[in-house]
């Protein structure tokens, strides 16, 4: 873990110098007349230090080391949006006398953003954080009077960014020199946090994400203000760039928001995100003399979505929630004028917001990495709450969003995915007449909410393992993206197409499976989905010219109050524990279904009393799913006969694909083995643990195991499986129920189970309980090694899997070469020596599934030397 923090700090450092030397060299060298670097080759290489930037920021994120993650994210940022703008004028799209005014607002921006990053990291003494943050500020301002006179500022610009390389030149001395010493020498401030560092107070789960959300309005909100203050003549195809980079760099802050289990967040500036595209999509219709006409009903809803987020977000902190008000009377502003973002009471709100983002930002990066805090009035809402009667308040807790069915990396996107739905309703109620579509302020509306965010809201649903939720915000989402290119992007016309009525009803055909599927979820989803296909109607009808008036907005408009009502109800039911918004029962309830009420539990595999549980469970006779590191498996305690019979149907266990038997070590051969052959057991200890299954004779040794009549269903008649896997989480369940017989988790003949989702659907109500860990690390099957002949000097393989052959044959001969020497492993001696007996056992690493079945020829290390049989028949 250490290593990876370093290489990202290293990545992080190096690719801020990378940028930093760039634009030095090409201050430097260009003059009035000539560029050093040409346009295009500047912005192609920022835009590559931008993603490299981008994935130190996103991994430091993931590892708490918040204010250097927002640092990176914020370069990045800003080599990405002044790259583009290069590209742009490299191409020709923009002429060179359009770079000042396309530059200088979003370099305003980064200014006063890096300068408040600059000045928190110098207040929490670090160092090398703060002059990188001030020397690209510093940076920015002066290419900023560089842009307003010629070859003013170009030579200080320049300086700035040579401090900024000297510094990380600094930096990766320091941690070269850490390295070659092990720890020992290490400049000041270039050491890595400590495990001691990090216990700093943090006041938010993501809070690098926050700044950075609060970077991208403050970037969007120096575009739109600088028309109005007259830094720039007005909104242009140039601000695109800057724009939608802030949309983007958004929608990554939202993901990382549903890693941090914080859907309030994620709902906002997924909601942000949104309005940057629009901002864009207006901004780049000026270049083809297009002027934007903005319908009322939609920036109304939106501004009353923005309004319910606001008052729920206060349980945080009234800053936070007040700061989304700002939001509000932005949407409001944009309904209240025809031309929206163009005209200036949107822009005068924009200015209030530009303010308000600085301020949140300073709070918020100070409040992130020092244990003093100022004040955001947290607590006040929850203190409310408490003295109201009826409403009982959610204490915020991770295990908020476990979904039933094990656990996830992310939070529950219904509430985004909810208000997407009812975002993409409302606008395309509105009616284009004569004008041009693409004029009508609706593509980005339908095309970004109903289409992008709900694909989002879909991959989070489907990482959390919700596989219904996540088909119908996907389904819906590409809905919404073809019939809004189609009808508001130009491409409809006043011809309909039967072509296009197909395709209609092929979406139509696959809604109707989902509302079927819907009755057995809750009436909410199935009133959801019935309204949706009464809008697919609604396009089928007009795509044949046989659209009733006022048909398609009536219909729209009832799901867009579903949809309404569903956002409500889980941003309600998530923020109160009682009472509860009513989704309804099922509809239709059968056996197996009905939304997962009933099923057996599900629990993650990270913690200790999860394990405890599945292993009492076995201790009483059930079977359980356990992950490994290969595939899922299902597993039965050997002392529980009547649990292995039932592993051994529920599998419906083919004859040539037997059960394996796994321990956790070799300790736990200890009982049986005066009955096993010392060049064997130093081969397990050897080999173990790790994905060998090694198949050996079996014999009355198995007895021990307490398995009766149940041993007959692990192995054959001649020989058995057994393994010793290299999983933490099942070494540790067998050693709390002991031996174990395993097989894979998923009926004979059907595809390896790789996610503990998988389990469930595939074994149902059979299985008692599953550990729960997310997708499996490995979908290799392990290397099974024939050890029946191991006397003979000779080892087989039926079946190579993760393990090459070459490593398993290099471990045999090893383990040849010791005993041709004499030496014998002390793990197995007697506590009183036996005088015909020798003892000898071995260590080793393996972790695999269950064997199998294959064709291997022996591939022997050559010596065979007097001993024992590999089973010594004894009672």
């Amino acid at each position: 873990m250490a290593q990876s923090n370093s290489l990202h700090v290293s990545v992080g450092i190096l690719g801020i110098c990378g940028g930093s030397l760039l634009l030095l060299v090409n201050k430097y060298a260009s003059s009035s007349e000539r560029d050093f670097i040409p346009h295009t080759a500047l912005g192609i290489l920022l835009l590559i230090i931008a993603a490299l930037l981008a994935y130190a920021g996103v991994r430091r994120s993931l590892s708490s080391a918040q204010l250097f993650s927002s640092l990176c994210l914020t370069v990045s940022a800003l080599w990405c949006g002044s790259g583009l703008v290069y590209i742009l004028v490299g191409y020709g799209v923009l002429q060179p006398a359009e770079l000042k005014s396309s530059l200088v607002p979003g370099l305003a921006a980064f200014t006063l953003a890096l300068l408040i990053i600059g000045s928190v990291a110098l207040i929490v003494k670090k160092a090398v954080l703060s002059l990188i943050a001030v020397g690209i500020s510093l940076a920015c301002a002066h290419q900023i009077a560089g842009l307003s006179a010629a070859g003013f500022g170009q030579s200080a610009a320049a300086a700035n960014y040579l401090l900024v390389c000297l510094v990380g030149l600094y930096f990766g001395f320091g941690r070269l020199l850490s390295t070659i010493t092990r720890g020992k020498v290490e400049p000041p401030g270039t050491g890595l946090r400590r495990k001691a560092e990090l216990k700093t107070k943090q006041n938010q789960g993501c809070s690098s994400a926050v700044s950075v959300g609060l970077v991208m309005n403050l970037l969007s909100a120096s575009v739109l203000a600088c028309p109005l203050l007259g830094v720039v003549p007005q909104l242009s195809a140039g601000h695109v760039p800057w724009l939608w980079t802030a949309g983007v760099f958004q929608l990554g802050m939202c993901i990382l928001f549903y890693r941090a289990m914080d859907t309030l967040a994620a709902t906002f500036y997924g909601f942000a995100a949104l309005l940057k595209f629009a901002e864009g999509y207006s901004a780049l219709l000026s270049f083809y003399s297009i002027q934007p006409f903005s319908p009322v009903p939609f920036p109304v809803i939106f501004s009353v979505l923005f309004s319910i987020l606001a008052l729920f977000s206060c349980q945080k902190s009234l800053l936070e929630g007040l700061y989304q008000l700002f939001f509000t009377a932005y949407c409001i502003a944009i309904a209240a004028q025809p031309q929206g973002f163009f005209q200036g009471g949107t822009q005068g709100v924009q200015a209030a917001i530009f303010v308000a983002s600085a301020g949140m930002l300073l709070v918020t990066t100070f409040n992130m990495v020092s244990s003093t805090l100022i004040p955001t009035g947290q607590g006040y809402f929850k203190a409310l709450v408490t003295r109201m009667q009826g409403l009982t308040h959610r204490a915020h807790d991770k295990e908020l969003h476990t979904p039933h069915l094990g656990y996830s990396k992310y939070a529950d996107g219904e509430v985004l995915g909810h208000a997407c739905s009812v975002l993409a309703a409302f606008a395309v109620t509105a009616t284009v007449g004569e004008k041009n579509p693409l004029s009508v302020l609706v593509l980005p509306w339908v095309v970004v909410a109903g289409g992008a965010l709900q694909l989002l809201c879909g991959t989070v649903a489907f990482a959390r393992g919700k596989t219904f939720e996540s088909t119908v915000f996907i389904l819906y989402g590409v809905m919404w993206t073809v019939w809004g290119l189609t009808r508001y992007g130009g491409l409809y016309g006043e011809t309909r197409s039967f072509n296009l009525a197909v395709g209609i009803i092929s979406f139509m055909l696959f809604n109707s499976l989902v509302t079927t599927a819907a009755l057995f979820l809750n009436i909410a989803w199935f009133v959801y989905a019935l309204t949706f296909q009464l809008i697919l109607i609604s396009f089928l009808l007009d795509a044949v010219g046989a659209l009733p008036y006022g048909y398609d907005i009536g219909v729209t408009i009832i799901f867009g109050l579903v949809s309404f009502y569903c956002f409500l109800g889980h941003i309600f039911n998530s923020t109160f524990q009682s009472p509860q918004i009513p989704f309804g029962e099922p509809l239709v309830k059968l056996s197996g279904f009905g939304g997962g009420a009933h099923v057996c539990p599900h629990v993650p595999a990270r913690k200790a009393t999860s394990v405890q549980q599945i292993a009492e469970i076995m201790k009483n006779g059930g079977i359980c799913g356990m992950p490994t590191d290969t595939v899922y498996v299902l597993v039965a305690a050997c002392n529980r006969p009547n649990a292995v019979v039932k592993a051994y149907k529920v599998k419906k266990q083919a004859q040539d694909r037997p059960m394996s038997l796994w321990i956790s070590s070799i300790k736990q051969l200890e009982p049986v083995r005066h009955l096993l052959s010392p060049l064997l057991l130093d081969f397990m200890e050897a080999a173990w643990p790790s994905s060998i299954s090694m198949v050996i004779p079996r014999g009355p040794w198995m007895d021990t195991f307490g398995l009766g009549d149940a041993a007959k269903h692990i192995g054959t008649p001649q020989s058995i499986a057994i393994r010793n896997p290299d999983c933490a989480v099942a070494t540790h369940l067998i050693n709390l129920v002991g031996p174990i017989a395993v097989t894979s988790a998923n009926p004979t003949g059907e595809a390896d189970t790789t996610h503990h989702n998988q389990v469930y659907a595939k074994l149902g109500d059979k299985v008692d309980g599953v550990l729960c860990d997310g997708p499996s690390p490995e979908n290799i099957a392990s290397t099974v090694v024939d050890c029946t002949k191991i006397e003979t000097g000779h080892i087989g393989f039926f079946r190579v899997g993760l393990i090459p052959k070459s490593k398993v044959l290099q471990i045999f001969e090893e383990v040849q070469r010791r005993h041709l020497k004499g030496q014998t492993n002390p793990a197995f001696e007697y506590d009183v020596h036996p005088p015909d007996t020798q003892r000898d056992l071995s260590s080793g690493e393996d972790n695999t599934t269950e064997s199998g079945r294959g064709t291997g020829s022996s591939s022997p290390s050559t010596v065979s030397p007097e001993q024992s049989p590999v089973l010594r028949n004894g009672s």
